[in-house]
């Protein structure tokens, strides 16, 4: 399965990690110079939560934003309980 948000659409977006050797100038130095660059991944905080969906509940994949925003509605909770028996 794919990491994406079903409300925001985020997902995982590529990027870069840059390495750095030195001191700043203004701490007395001569300066910070790049030693490398790697790729790297923006991974989205994705949750599998249960949800209404077109009245079914489902589960579904949203990011955390999406939850703090109020985008999931939650199923109710259930009530049902087994009869006692005799």
């Amino acid at each position: 399965m794919s990491r994406v948000c079903h409300f925001t659409g985020k997902k995982t977006r590529a990027g870069r990690s840059l390495a750095r050797r030195g001191k700043a100038k203004y701490l007395g130095g001569v300066g910070v110079k790049t030693t490398g660059i790697t790729k790297r991944k923006f991974k989205p905080n994705i949750q599998r939560v249960r949800a209404v969906i077109d009245g079914k509940v489902c589960r579904i994949k949203v990011s955390a934003k999406a939850i703090k925003m109020g985008l999931v509605v939650k199923p109710q909770k259930r009530t049902w309980k087994p009869e006692e028996q005799e």
